[in-house]
């Protein structure tokens, strides 16, 4: 599909905030999606953003927090958000014909939240659990802990939750300049699916969105991180199995290759059972209990990473055949039969997950938030019909030039 096609209709407000509609009979969907995340926390503040987005909810002087928690559930909605390295996304779900009172909540809350001391206090031991929790759980600390060592030095390294020392140092005027310095209409986007139509929809954000004070934030990001080189450790966390990250530096969101890269990482570690690594690691050796890869890019960079979790004499066994598979696509491409039979399955992947909506809706603002016109499941497809085995050689190449790096929680 066309980024410009008539099924999304976009318009600028006033103050130059950038808007999405898309029309739904039975359940809409709004949110702000920021380009602000903990990789935009203030110096010595780590876990900022994510408080943000925690005590966002907790009061603005027309609503306490009962208030905002009831208003979307009460007609049978959701009101939720996350938070990531680069972006907060605010959003709500609901049946379809609240969008009125959807924008002018999630508006509310964005511009007015007035972080009152008393939530704070509570909402601070409700973050601290969550980081001591995701600490019992090495399978997933350990894509921080390669992640700091890969940004190293740089806004990105650092854990999205923070610690619990630095968050206990999180005030209500450190919540409230982060929202002034990077919730502002030139920094985020704002997407509504609703049944009505668009005018109407856009009349709406008009009023409640086109209050905000344009300000340019975008200067504010730091540098792109610096290349590390290469490395292997492990770290003794007293785990009955080894879980384990091997990865390398690859390029941001923009780049060209991108949906090469997107394919040949499905068919080296996706979700389905006959991805490569699966074949080579669990069902073929028995080496591993679960292994998957992933792609994940930022603003100016990104990484590739592989994890696997087995046990301790299998570690350097598993990283070796990792190696080799990149290796051995690195050095020629692939035939026509099996590319052919790897993008029809990543393909038809792409239209099972369009059936989501709420997280179909949720791109509609990052597309627009990250690259200023939609990039859908359709315009994906096509993306991916363009890719050439030479592309997934080239691909497979770069992750081998840029250098595997190895981290284990042992």
């Amino acid at each position: 599909m066309n980024p410009q096609s008539p099924k999304y209709h976009l318009h600028t407000l006033s103050n130059g905030l950038r808007c999405v509609f898309m029309a739904s009979e039975k359940v809409g969907y709004c949110g702000v999606a920021v380009n602000a995340g903990s990789r935009d926390d203030f110096r010595d503040r780590f876990g900022l953003a994510h408080f943000v987005e925690h005590t966002l909810f907790k009061g603005t002087p027309r609503r306490g927090s009962q208030a905002i928690n009831n208003r979307m559930e009460s007609v049978g909605g959701e009101l939720n958000a996350y938070t990531t390295k680069e972006e907060t996304v605010i959003y709500t779900n609901f049946p379809a014909g609240y969008s009125d009172r959807a924008l002018d909540l999630l508006a509310d809350l964005v511009i007015n939240s007035c972080f009152p001391a008393k939530e704070l206090r509570k909402e601070r031991e409700v973050v601290i659990d969550e980081i001591n929790s995701y600490l019992d759980s090495p399978g997933e600390s350990v894509f921080d802990e390669f992640e700091d060592r890969m940004y190293a030095g740089s806004g990105p390294g650092h854990n999205i939750l923070g610690t619990p020392e630095s968050v206990k140092g999180l005030a209500g005027e450190d919540c409230r300049a982060f929202l002034d310095t990077y919730y502002t209409p030139d920094n985020m986007a704002l997407y509504c699916v609703d049944r009505c139509k668009p005018e109407a929809a856009f009349r709406r954000m008009e009023k409640y969105f086109g209050s905000m004070h344009l300000k340019s934030s975008h200067s504010l990001r730091g540098t792109k991180p610096a290349l590390p080189e290469p490395f292997s450790c492990d770290l003794q966390r007293d785990s009955h199995q080894a879980h384990t990250i091997v990865g390398a530096r690859i390029p941001s969101r923009h780049w060209p290759e991108r949906y090469a890269l997107f394919l040949l990482n499905n068919y080296l570690g996706g979700p389905s059972m006959n991805s490569v690594f699966n074949r080579e690691l669990r069902e073929k050796r028995a080496y591993v209990y679960s292994v998957d890869s992933f792609v994940g890019m930022l603003s100016d960079c990104g990484l590739f990473t592989v994890y696997y979790g087995c046990d301790r004499e299998h570690i350097v066994r598993c990283e070796k055949i990792i190696g080799r598979v990149l290796a051995q696509l690195a050095e020629t491409p692939m035939k026509p039969a099996l590319f052919e039979k790897i993008r029809r399955q990543y393909l038809g992947q792409l239209l099972v997950s369009s059936d989501n909506r709420e997280s179909r809706a949720i791109s509609l603002g990052k597309s627009l938030l990250y690259y200023g016109e939609i990039h859908d499941t359709d315009y994906a497809a096509e993306q991916i019909r363009r890719v050439t085995p030479e592309q997934l050689r080239f691909c497979a190449e770069m992750i081998l030039n840029a250098g595997l790096s190895r981290l284990t929680l042992l």
